[in-house]
């Protein structure tokens, strides 16, 4: 009987360019202009420093080029560095059914490899499409999600980054299997990592996953071999994670005819998921009436359990890193009040102790609302009240945040958001080119040629 890694294989390994929608091949350009304009903003923050010195000093074959400094690594350590530089700024896609997942993560999973590899435009594109076809069908067939009982999303993407490096790779449907058994049985993450104060692995344990599929990709290609019904068998995932149902069928269903990429969603914030529609609520409050923080005497917000429990525990009222910050819905709320939006700007140091933003933070109140609760993953609803010092009230609900597929970027709002990240990283004439490449990816012959691109002036 096959296994259910071995359908993902037969998937994988036969998926063909030219089978793909053009909807979905769109929109996997335009998910990968997203992802390399965050990584290019995120290429001078102080943890990103830190990451490209231990690169710099584990070293490996120069076969893949790091996106900012330009330097080569193996295809491994250019997935980790790339990939972590996409997710670093917490300003990439999202994807939240029973699970929550960043597919982006995985996009240089395929690019890496595709570089080492000498491979052009058409399969990184089919790489694309498989890490988002896999992960989002992860999304949907756990019940409930594994990150509701503990474990981060970065478990499911180590069941998928195998199959999308072994495209990449060439590998066998025997050889992808190998892959998925390697990296599917020892990359299980702590949902830990995005509870409380929040560390660097926040950022990290994705990544990681998908470099742990590299890994387990260039070993499978050696013949090294692992557990083949690792989702299925004895000691395997259904087994092993507690108080959740896989359904495979979930899983599988309509896999290489349906393709779900183009219900993926963008971020219009650089900050937590569930954080957007609240932001919203708060700003759209601000804009129609005209207020100021000033005025503010207390903003009221109900969202889900989650978003009051996890993002606004009392370690979230007084945020001292970016990581804590992004994920803070008060902060958040605050620095929206204050600022009139919110940008990656918003979580450097001297901001985070920004006295306008702090004297919002007692004012504001996070209340988990059932009848919300009731209505997720489907609808991420939020309420906003604001009451000002006069006494006047105003409320606003949004179930859809701005990049979702109910409410979704154009292009020119993407590319837009594109050239605001990279301002200041490559010049207007390098963005233009990056833009363009992108827009006309089948057609480069090498796709190192694109990440050359992406190297800071």
């Amino acid at each position: 009987m096959k296994s259910i890694t071995g359908t993902m294989a037969e998937f994988a390994a036969n998926l063909q360019y030219e089978s793909i929608p053009p909807d979905s091949v769109r929109e996997a350009k335009r998910f990968l202009l997203d992802s390399v304009g965050c990584a290019l903003a995120a290429v001078d923050t102080e943890d990103m420093g830190a990451m490209y010195r231990f690169i710099d000093k584990v070293g490996g074959t120069p076969e893949a080029t790091l996106i900012g400094t330009g330097a080569r690594t193996n295809a491994p350590n250019a997935a980790l560095m790339n990939s972590l530089l996409v997710r670093a700024l917490d300003y990439n896609d999202i994807y939240w059914e029973q699970d929550p997942s960043h597919p982006s993560d995985i996009i240089f999973g395929a690019i890496s490899p595709a570089e080492a590899m000498a491979k052009g435009g058409k399969d990184a594109l089919v790489g694309i499409v498989i890490a988002y076809e896999l992960a989002l069908r992860w999304c949907l067939a756990c019940f409930p999600g594994v990150r509701e009982v503990g474990w981060h999303h970065a478990t499911l993407t180590q069941f998928v980054s195998p199959f999308v490096a072994g495209r990449l790779y060439d590998l066998t449907v025997d050889q992808m299997v190998a892959a998925a058994g390697i990296s599917g049985s020892s990359h299980f993450t702590l949902g830990g990592v995005v509870a409380g104060h929040l560390t660097n692995m926040k950022n990290t344990a994705d990544p990681l996953a998908t470099q742990a599929g590299v890994l387990a990709a260039l070993m499978a290609r050696e013949g090294y071999t692992g557990p083949v019904h690792v989702i299925e068998g004895k000691e395997g995932f259904q087994q092993v994670i507690q108080n959740v149902e896989l359904r495979p069928e979930v899983l599988l269903d309509g896999l290489g005819e349906r393709f779900l990429i183009t219900q993926c969603g963008y971020k219009a914030f650089p900050t937590e998921a569930l954080t957007h529609q609240p932001i919203s609520a708060v700003l759209n409050i601000m804009q129609k009436h005209g207020l100021a923080a000033e005025e503010l005497a207390q903003i009221h917000i109900q969202t889900t359990t989650r978003g009051a429990d996890i993002l606004s525990d009392p370690s979230k009222y007084d945020p001292r890193t970016k990581e804590t910050a992004d994920h803070s819905l008060p902060y958040c709320i605050a620095a929206a009040a204050a600022d009139g939006g919110v940008w990656p700007t918003s979580f450097e140091e001297k901001k985070l102790f920004d006295p306008r933003i702090r004297a919002l933070l007692p004012k504001i109140k996070v209340v988990a609302n059932r009848e919300i609760d009731a209505l997720f993953p489907g609808v991420k609803r939020a309420i906003g009240t604001l009451t000002t010092v006069d006494g006047r009230t105003f409320s606003e609900t949004v179930d859809h945040a701005k990049g979702s597929p109910e409410n979704p970027m154009s292009d020119e709002e993407l590319v837009a958001k594109f050239h605001a990240n990279a301002s200041g990283v490559v010049s207007q004439e390098r963005q233009d080119k990056i833009i363009h490449a992108t827009w006309v990816l089948e057609t480069i012959q090498d796709i190192g040629d694109y990440i050359r691109l992406l190297v800071k002036d």
